[in-house]
């Protein structure tokens, strides 16, 4: 049997298929004929393996109460291991619905209402609203830009923040959205040590790691021994093989204790079984996908290449630095000189675009678009000519 799913430039439908990209545009005050590149899901069908092992379970017609066999954890284990040189252990692992159920269930497990949590601005924008949420204190440890517009850590703020404001725990995106960064090995032990020498717990959400084009994605927990004990991990196949709505998410945890605190806060939700479906998929993809997602990988890298290409040929207003990771594009749009109202109505009311605005990521977004690329290439020229025409007509006024 061979993958069948390899045409991405076909164009899927997804119009009234209950798609919150395309059906939902009005109801989150956008117009109904909005071309949307925003949200992070591919307009891509997944791995035909995938879809063949989920026709045959629903063919079955029982869907009742489920659970993993040990083959679940193998196919985890041997793709963690081939794609990111990382080994991990079946009793580490926790399966929950979802990355974001998992932050929050650690915020939960492990702080206090009132204790500090730190992220790392601009970043997704559920980091914050799982801290303010669940009533934790929010610290900005804001990412800087040098010269050639490179997003870095700045590590003095890092540690200080961590003291003055006694922080718990902190919550790193690797690959960073929506800036691209994939964070280097140099880097995670800068972060690490600093962590490991005031007791600070870290949630490394990793859900982009297979999309890394630049370098090669380090796990965080991977980078010294001690880390292990003090590391949360968050891995999906959501990301790679455009499973979100299948709602599976698998969290490492090495440390015993640690594990049990998390696990005793998703019984408290009254969490238990994941969805059949997602298990299945997760597991067909994890062991059947490789030509599918090595596929994949490669068309994308060539619709960030084709974004950059076209921005310095017809909107040099508009720049961006090809990311290292995540096939999500930071749009640096401060070029154009507009307020923050102005290029939310040029993007949505002139190009007729939805992107997600920069703000929402942090203060320090603004000025800033976010846009998806993980789309057929027919869709990302539609798009990026309406852009285009769109600042064309704005510079003319």
């Amino acid at each position: 049997m061979a993958e069948k799913n390899l045409d991405f430039d076909a164009i899927v439908e997804r119009r009234n298929t209950n798609s919150i990209k395309y059906d939902f545009a009005v109801q989150r005050g956008k117009p109904k004929d909005v071309l949307p590149l925003w949200v992070a899901d591919m307009d891509f069908q997944t791995s035909s393996y995938v879809q063949d092992a989920i026709r045959e379970k629903a063919e079955h017609g029982i869907w009742g109460y489920s659970e993993a066999e040990e083959s679940y954890f193998e196919a985890i284990r041997d793709w963690m291991f081939r794609h990111h040189g990382w080994q991990t252990e079946a009793s580490w692992l926790v399966k929950t619905p979802g990355v974001v159920f998992a932050l929050a269930m650690a915020i939960r497990a492990f702080t206090k209402p009132g204790e500090g949590v730190m992220i790392q601005q601009p970043v997704y924008y559920p980091f914050s609203e799982v801290i303010w949420e669940n009533g934790r204190k929010l610290v900005d440890n804001t990412l800087v830009q040098n010269e050639d517009g490179r997003y870095e850590v700045d590590f003095v703020d890092f540690e200080e923040k961590i003291v003055k404001e006694q922080v718990k725990l902190f919550i790193l995106c690797n690959p960073h959205n929506p800036t691209g960064r994939a964070w280097s090995k140099e880097e995670l032990t800068k972060m690490g040590d600093i962590c490991y020498k005031h007791q600070v717990l870290i949630v490394s959400d990793e859900i982009h790691s297979d999309f890394v084009f630049q370098g090669k994605h380090q796990v965080f927990a991977g980078v010294k021994e001690e880390y292990k004990r003090m590391i949360i991990t968050c891995t999906s196949p959501s990301k790679t093989f455009n499973l979100a709505g299948l709602q599976v998410s698998n969290i490492f945890i090495a440390d015993e204790k640690l594990r049990a605190r998390f696990k005793k806060e998703i019984a408290a939700t009254g969490y238990s079984q994941l969805n059949v479906m997602g298990l299945v998929a997760c597991e067909a993809a994890y062991r059947n996908g490789e030509e599918w997602y090595r596929a994949v990988h490669s068309y994308i890298w060539k619709n960030i290449v084709y974004t950059k290409e076209f921005l310095a040929e017809h909107i040099p207003q508009i720049k961006m630095r090809e990311p290292e990771g995540t096939y999500l594009i930071w749009l640096d749009c401060r070029g154009l000189n507009l307020t923050e109202n102005e290029l939310e109505a040029l993007v949505v009311q002139k190009a007729g675009l939805w992107l997600d605005s920069g703000v929402m990521f942090g203060k320090m977004g603004a000025g800033f678009q976010r846009i998806n690329v993980a789309c057929p290439r027919a869709t990302l020229e539609t798009a990026l000519s309406k852009l285009a025409v769109a600042v064309e007509n704005e510079i003319r006024k």
